[in-house]
């Protein structure tokens, strides 16, 4: 890969990171995770290897997926409410896609089906970034709106996470599937923490 290319993508992931993070409107938190998104697909992409493309298309659908559901439940709760600050999330249809949205987007059970073969077909320090790096932006969004979520729901998904994420990597031989189970594991027993 280029290096001027790496170094645009390097510099959009901590961009867009910086953007979610810092962020208190929801369509400014999109914006930021859209940044990300468009920024880790050349990384995932750059061995022109069959598995990367493929490894490329799933992580493009799955993060559209949940972007769209994050603006869609950011529009309802503004719809019904008026506000669009992220901690001002009062609405219950909006919390829910907004929950599941951050489920697709970590990658908890069961929305997690994608993350192993996206990390499969990737590089290893590719495969480190989307497990860290990629993280936190949803996570700082789990965290702003946690008092307006419902609890019982990511209590649910955080056992179910830690369960299948600790059973299914007993089997792993791969490395890279072995990060991606641990990665499952281990955010359930974050969200389990929040």
């Amino acid at each position: 890969m280029n290096p001027h290319a790496k170094l645009i993508c390097t510099v959009s992931l901590i961009m867009g990171t910086s953007i979610t993070i810092s962020s208190n409107h929801w369509i400014l938190a999109w914006t930021g995770l859209e940044i990300n998104t468009l920024a880790i697909i050349p990384l995932i992409s750059k061995s022109h290897h069959p598995r990367a493309i493929e490894a490329t298309i799933k992580y493009f659908l799955t993060q559209s997926t949940a972007s769209a559901l994050i603006l869609f439940s950011s529009m309802t709760n503004a719809w019904s409410t008026g506000q669009w600050d992220i901690t001002q999330l009062n609405h219950p249809t909006s919390c829910l896609m907004l929950t599941m949205a951050i489920a697709i987007k970590l990658g908890l059970v069961p929305f997690h089906f994608w993350f192993p073969e996206v990390l499969q077909g990737s590089s290893l320090i590719t495969a480190l970034l989307l497990s860290t790096l990629m993280k936190l932006p949803p996570i700082t969004l789990l965290l702003l709106t946690s008092q307006s979520l419902n609890t019982t729901l990511l209590t649910l998904l955080a056992i179910s996470s830690t369960l299948i994420g600790g059973w299914m990597g007993l089997n792993q031989t791969q490395t890279r599937k072995i990060l991606a189970f641990s990665s499952i594991s281990h955010l359930g027993w974050m969200i389990m923490i929040i």
